[in-house]
């Protein structure tokens, strides 16, 4: 299992606007690279790509005390990134384009467990309330739904595939990375 994710679970339980060190308007070449590496990890984005990142709008990278980065447009989060590792969509951007990340939803029970920043285990997502939408890989981000409710409450790093949750069914299947309440919803804006 791959460990890209380790200290992307912690990022966000105490994160506040103090926590960012530095801001910056990055050069062109790497408003480019960024572009391309989210085209890549997230190709159903291509469509929305000058929706999400206007051309005309500043991008601002911020930096923060955790070796987190994150991309910031109109002072609004959008993306967020731990060290050179992926890059994982806010759930208020999810919320705007919910079209680009493999779903899963989590069983009622689930719930104030996913609220309170626990992963998220098979039993939870193969149970009678729960359901795979999409089917996935090893290490893809995904974003989780819960029975009954409309809107994401998490968006997760994968431990296992679509496939070995529902044949394993045992143990932790999600990394909880950011969840509605967490420091990182809370704050809704990157304001100076």
């Amino acid at each position: 299992v791959s460990t890209q994710s380790t200290g992307a679970t912690e990022m966000f339980k105490k994160f506040e606007r103090e926590t960012i060190i530095s801001k910056g308007q990055p050069k062109r070449s790497v408003i480019r690279a960024i572009r391309k590496k989210l085209l890549d990890q997230f190709p159903a984005l291509e469509a929305y790509i000058d929706l999400v990142l206007p051309s005309k709008a500043p991008l601002i990278l911020a930096k923060c005390q955790n070796h987190a980065q994150l991309l910031v447009i109109n002072n609004e989060i959008l993306f967020f990134q731990e060290r050179d590792g992926p890059y994982y969509p806010t759930l208020r951007l999810y919320h705007r384009f919910p079209i680009f990340l493999p779903k899963i939803q989590v069983d009622t029970g689930a719930i104030k467990k996913l609220l309170g920043g626990a992963h998220i285990m098979c039993p939870g997502i193969t149970s009678a309330g729960g359901r795979i939408f999409d089917e996935f890989s090893r290490d893809a981000i995904v974003v989780v739904f819960a029975q009954d409710k409309e809107r994401a409450m998490a968006i997760g790093y994968s431990k296992l595939s679509s496939s070995e949750i529902a044949s394993i069914n045992k143990g932790v299947a999600i990394d909880n990375i950011h969840h509605l309440g967490d420091g990182l919803w809370l704050c809704k804006t990157i304001e100076d």
